[in-house]
């Protein structure tokens, strides 16, 4: 059974830093496409990066600078490094893994 298991978020000022941890087992993360997505207040959850099994990625505009995505293979975790973060990337962030394997998400609230 595959599940993932999100962790690291909480609650930081703005311009601070802060990564997410998506821990995964039941599956080796070596060669998978992992997706962390974000649902902000009253707002649909949106994609905001993407890792291809060849190291790939992409990043939403909003996003692009401050956030990087990686994977430890040795620890079956991706991560979500946050940086300069703004009240806008407030929300719920979850990671998918292919295909459709979701965690169960994890609170990130930036002040102002």
């Amino acid at each position: 059974q595959v599940q993932l298991v999100e962790s690291g978020g909480g609650l930081v000022q703005s311009g601070e830093s802060l990564t997410l941890s998506c821990e995964v087992t039941g599956k080796n993360i070596s060669a998978s496409i992992i997706s962390w997505y974000r649902e902000a207040p009253a707002k649909s959850r949106e994609v905001v990066a993407v890792e291809g099994t060849s190291g790939r990625t992409n990043y939403v505009d909003s996003v692009k600078g401050r956030l990087t995505i990686s994977r430890d293979i040795k620890k079956n975790t991706h991560y979500l490094q946050m940086n300069n973060v703004n009240p806008d990337d407030t929300g719920v962030y979850f990671c998918k893994d292919y295909p459709n394997y979701w965690g169960q998400g994890t609170q990130v609230t930036v002040s102002s």
